[in-house]
């Protein structure tokens, strides 16, 4: 077996240990003790087994984030995208504001579904730099009362990240946080219970496509909309523990062995030691050869998790593309609307996989400068 190193933005690289565990029970899935006969994706839905799967999964998730019972993780689908529309489908109400943060593409895609529900109000702005820096606590002026909060806490087209939100001064106790955490998720220790709902879509940093994790508070869904179909109602999904209909049962079941890959490997503290070693390995070599490549991002705005970079032409940066991929590293090609390189280096990727990338960017400029 010949396995690559994939930097692609996602879907992404998952551990090595859990796929082999994956192709392991496959065939015949192992529970209370006995052979099932089947695989996980063949049970229904309504079985003990995939209800054990269900039940763990969402008690690891809240394990790693020190959640208490007053919060609940749905397995959705429709991914990030579809949680644009349904956070301000549920609570933007007649007569509120919800107010954006925009870092990038993917917080202006959220804007825009918003403003198709109610009033919206943008608190800042990254837009002037193309995204290369995010806004400083001073340059964010939130609206009078807003219902909530939007943020995206990491920017895999630009390669910027908050990891910490608390020199925002968002005033989480006043008000309702809500974050697309869909490319940082469980990277590093942060303060979970600091937002009312954060969503991810898995196929990044906790599981493969198909799954969209909501973690919430469980009074944010107590008073739905019953206007609203019953699929964009979160009440559905907290009322009926993610069961509603048929959940996307193997990306949870996949994602139930990431989370335990996780806790075995250090729990968030370990992911942010390991992320943070990868980072740097390749941040170095930009820093240190600043005439052949160029960060996007400010490195006060720095990404763990997407590393975005130029070469001094584009002619140069295809050929980076086509050699890294002929060495065994794919998916280094950037976002259309950056243009250059950027490596993806979630918590699946290992250590390894950075350190060939590193040698192989000093080879390319010493070859090439």
């Amino acid at each position: 077996m010949s396995r690559i190193f994939n930097f692609g933005a996602g879907p992404a690289t998952l551990p090595l240990e859990v796929l082999e565990e994956v192709r392991d029970e496959f065939l015949d899935y192992p529970f209370d003790g006995k052979q099932m006969g089947m695989s996980i994706i063949e049970m229904s839905h309504r079985s003990k087994a995939y209800d054990a799967v269900n039940e763990q999964t969402e008690a690891d998730m809240k394990e790693l984030l020190g959640l208490g019972d007053d919060y609940q993780v749905l397995f959705m689908q429709g991914g990030a995208t579809t949680q644009f529309s349904m956070v301000p489908l549920n609570f933007l109400k007649a007569g509120r504001t919800a107010d954006y943060i925009l870092t990038g593409t993917w917080s202006e895609k959220a804007l825009a579904e918003a403003k198709k529900v109610g009033d919206t109000h943008v608190a800042a702005s990254g837009k002037d730099s193309n995204y290369a820096r995010l806004p400083q606590p001073k340059e964010i002026q939130l609206s009078e009362n807003p219902v909530y909060i939007h943020l995206t806490t990491n920017n895999t087209i630009f390669g910027t990240q908050w990891r910490d939100i608390a020199p925002l001064n968002l005033n989480p106790g006043k008000h309702l946080l809500v974050a697309d955490m869909s490319s940082d998720i469980l990277s590093h220790p942060f303060k979970a219970d600091d937002y009312g709902l954060i969503y991810a879509g898995a196929q990044k940093n906790i599981g493969p496509a198909g799954l969209t994790v909501v973690i919430m508070r469980r009074e944010l869904a107590e008073d739905p909309d019953p206007t609203l179909p019953i699929m964009l109602q979160y009440k559905t999904f907290t009322k009926h523990k993610s069961l509603y209909n048929t959940p996307p049962v193997f990306a949870v079941y996949i994602m139930g062995k990431v989370l335990k890959w996780i806790k075995k490997n250090g729990g968030l503290a370990g992911m942010a030691a390991h992320n943070e070693a990868k980072a740097k390995l390749i941040y170095d070599i930009i820093d240190s050869h600043p005439d052949f490549y160029k960060g996007h991002a400010t490195p006060d705005s720095r990404s763990l998790m997407n590393i975005t970079f130029r070469l001094p032409n584009e002619e140069l940066e295809a050929e980076f593309v086509k050699q890294a991929q002929a060495a065994g590293m794919s998916g280094l090609k950037g976002h259309r609307s950056v243009g250059g390189l950027r490596a993806s280096i979630y918590n699946g990727m290992p250590k390894a996989g950075c350190e060939a990338l590193a040698r192989f960017m000093l080879e390319f400029m010493n070859n090439n400068a």
